[in-house]
Formats: structure tokens, sequence, C-alpha cells
């Protein structure tokens, strides 16, 4: 096995951060009331109706997913390459979901979208790293 370089970990403990957020993100979002839903603007009450639920288990699948599988990473599991793909996958899902299918991503306006841009790179970026992780030899 190589030797696994002094970033590996730091890399995977804030991927783990940022999809620790992310499930911060979502259970706030799954916890919104009627009465908060109707405290929002126009445009964000519209995106959030649009959403359907199938997209809503895809973010689910995308963080908590994608949180254990920066947790195989910074414990150097090979599993943590699947777990990254499967969050992936959520990824794409919630995206097709609110760009392509529900037309909400014109009513989330720029911010959202470019957050969700950095959300998908982001993604990517874990897969590429477990990948070149198990190519390395520095996952078990």
């Amino acid at each position: 096995m190589n030797s696994m370089p002094k970033w590996f970990r730091p890399a995977a403990a804030a991927g783990l951060v940022w999809n620790l957020i992310g499930c911060a993100a979502y259970l706030a979002d799954v916890r919104l009331s009627p009465e908060d839903i109707a405290g929002l603007s126009e445009a964000q009450q519209a995106v959030y109706a649009a959403r359907p639920p199938w997209a809503v288990a895809a973010t689910a699948t995308a963080v908590w997913v994608g949180a254990l599988g920066c947790l195989g990473l910074f414990f150097r599991q090979r599993w943590a390459y699947a777990a990254l793909w499967i969050s992936l996958l959520g990824v794409i899902a919630q995206d097709l979901a609110i760009f392509a299918i529900s037309g909400a991503g014109a009513a989330a306006g720029t911010g959202a979208m470019l957050l969700q841009a950095v959300v998908l790179l982001v993604s990517i970026g874990l897969v590429l790293l477990a990948r070149h992780g198990l190519k390395r030899g520095w996952l078990n």
C-alpha cells in the first residue's frame, strides 16, 4: 500500500463537514411548518411546492450518504467510493427535479443555481478523491 499523503484526511474531513452542513439544511427544510412556508417569499413558496417527494428523498440521499462516504474516506474504507457515487446520483436527481422537471430553478434565482452548481462540483470532487484513493491504495 502506498503511503497516504497528509492532505487526504483533512480533505475527507472537509467533505464530511460540508455534508453535515447539508444534513442540517435538509433537516431545517423538512421541518418547515405551514406557517414557516407561508412566511417565505412567493418565489420560495413556488420552489417549495414544485418539488416532488422523490426530489426530497434524493436530497436526503445526497447529504446523508455523502456524510457517510466522507466518514468512510476519513477512515480509509473502500466502500466510501460507492457511497460517494450514490450521493452524487442523489445530487443529480435533486438538480433534475429543481431545474429540469419542475422548472423551479428560474424561481429559485441565481444564488440557488450557483449553490447547486457548487454542490454538484463538490460531489464530483469527492467521487474523484475516492477514486484517486482507491487507485493509490490509500483505501482498505
